[in-house]
């Protein structure tokens, strides 16, 4: 399969602030139409990236590339092609939704509708409501309805779950995903490892202002030896019911040891598509099931407390 054109590059790319070093020789690659999420703690240097990338904030070394093209530190980056969800502030109490949306299309002389933004991101019932009366869910929706203004070909999301309970999390991945799903490309900074696990293509770890890997979860898996498994046990023996589960899409390997089946699995996200095709596929009725590998939080401990080469 070949791999689509970089939408984002940055060739070692580096900030100081007073002598230390917030971002240090950061090299990644973004891209068109994939979702990367950017890894790190809180500090770790993922918004002075994102500030850098969008001209907010001027390296004091290194290269930035945004859809082919250099970025000149000195001027603005290509903004009208570009949706910024901000980490933090980025609204303004007195101001309806409608009005948001409208004065962010004056800025980008772009046109807008903001009933279909709206509609788009769940707050069609809210357009003409003050943002200082919205609750932290509907705030971060309308930021990610600004972010949508002109249809941009690359979304720069800054801890867009921030403060979201589990739901409203969860909500909010999913309207990430559906505009991916359009063909829009994201970079989702995050240190909410649950939620880019689920919505992520590939994933860079930043620590310390260093990216310590990159690379589709499952590979990262792979370079620390710990493959996802799913074990399935039947009541009764499977009788081969189950002989050509390795030919399905998502597992790497398969074994049957009488009413025990384990596959060996690409992606840890697929675990629910592959179980339910098994129970489908299996008469015997399912009597447990148990999985194996490393969490995201497992392989960003590892990546990041020892020393393992990207």
């Amino acid at each position: 399969m070949t791999e689509s054109e970089p939408v984002l590059q940055t060739a070692d790319l580096t900030k100081q602030f007073g002598g230390i070093d917030a971002v240090q020789e950061l090299d990644l690659t973004v891209r068109q139409g994939e979702i990367y999420g950017f890894l790190g703690p809180n500090g770790a240097g993922k918004t002075t990236t994102i500030h850098m990338i969008l001209s907010l904030v001027r390296p004091t070394s290194g290269q930035i590339w945004l859809f082919g093209d250099e970025v000149d530190p000195a001027a603005s980056t290509p903004r009208e092609r570009i949706g910024v969800l901000p980490g933090h502030g980025g609204l303004y109490d007195n101001l309806t939704a409608r009005e948001h949306l409208e004065f962010v299309a004056r800025i980008k002389q772009v046109d807008v509708n903001p009933e279909h933004l709206c509609e788009r991101v769940g707050l069609a019932s809210a357009i003409d409501q003050q943002a200082g009366g919205f609750s932290t869910g509907m705030c971060q929706r309308l930021k990610l309805a600004i972010a949508l203004v002109g249809d941009p070909e690359l979304l720069m999301l800054d801890e867009p779950t921030r403060g979201l309970d589990p739901n409203g999390a969860r909500q909010m991945r999913q309207l990430i995903e559906a505009e991916n799903e359009q063909g829009t490309t994201v970079f989702f900074s995050s240190h909410i490892l649950g939620q880019v696990e689920q919505a992520c293509d590939r994933v860079g770890i930043l620590e310390n202002g260093s990216l310590v890997a990159e690379d589709a979860i499952s590979e990262l898996r792979t370079q620390l030896s710990e493959p996802n498994t799913l074990q399935v046990t039947f009541e009764t023996p499977l009788n081969g019911a189950c002989s050509h589960v390795d030919t399905w899409d998502g597992v790497v390997s398969s074994g049957v040891d009488g009413n025990t089946v384990e596959l060996v699995l690409e992606e840890r996200r697929v675990t629910n598509e592959v179980l339910a095709e098994l129970c489908t596929t299996a008469e015997p009725s399912v009597q447990s099931v148990s999985t194996g590998g490393q969490s995201l939080e497992d392989l960003f401990a590892a990546y990041t407390e020892t020393e393992v080469e990207a």
